[in-house]
């Protein structure tokens, strides 16, 4: 059976995250579902840029389903808007008590999972203007930072994107999968494209 994922989206979301992670874990071939968060169940989601994303369902349709991962795209209104969802906030407990993955970029970590004490204990990352909301002993600066001790990856922002997406693969579908990803990309210099000689 192929991997899973979930990925949220509220008014105010971050579209660039939001965009770049589906379409790479599309290409990953890991099955994506997107939940719209919305109070009124609408699936039309007007990100923080003004671009429309349609999403497959509303998360009340989709939050007990069997996904691998949960991931939160940042957009600051997007992540006040997840923080404010009992349900959105509910789903993304559930993932962390079952061992599967939490996923959050940008503003999501400082904003959604720091205020309500999802990972006291964790390394993790976010939008580096927001570093003053997580906790120091959990802040790292880096890209991107996956905690295997609590199934936790988080990065910093739009760009990136493509790092996340890319981890999100190595750790869904394997590091082989996310190299060959990695080459049809012409990525900037720097991103790791985890090819080992």
């Amino acid at each position: 059976m192929s991997a899973s994922a979930l990925i949220c989206l509220a008014p105010g979301s971050e579209e660039m995250e939001a965009v770049t992670t589906i379409d790479l874990l599309v290409r990953g071939g890991i099955q994506v579902t997107t939940a719209s968060v919305a109070s009124d169940g609408n699936v039309a989601i007007t990100c923080s840029r003004g671009v429309k994303i349609l999403a497959d369902a509303p998360l009340v349709q989709v939050a007990d389903g069997d996904f691998d991962i949960i991931i939160l795209p940042g957009g600051i209104k997007g992540a006040e808007y997840f923080r404010d969802s009992t349900l959105l906030v509910e789903t993304v407990k559930q993932f962390q008590r079952s061992g599967r993955i939490v996923a959050t970029i940008c503003a999501a970590a400082a904003t959604v999972l720091v205020p309500h004490n999802i990972f006291p204990i964790g390394n993790m990352t976010g939008f580096p203007g927001l570093k003053d909301r997580i906790p120091e002993e959990q802040w790292q600066d880096r890209r991107v930072v996956w905690d295997p001790r609590v199934n936790l990856l988080t990065s910093q922002g739009p760009g990136t994107a493509i790092d996340f997406g890319l981890k999100i693969i190595e750790l869904l579908v394997g590091r082989e999968k996310a190299y060959e990803i990695s080459t049809q990309l012409v990525m900037a210099a720097g991103i790791y494209n985890f090819y080992e000689e």
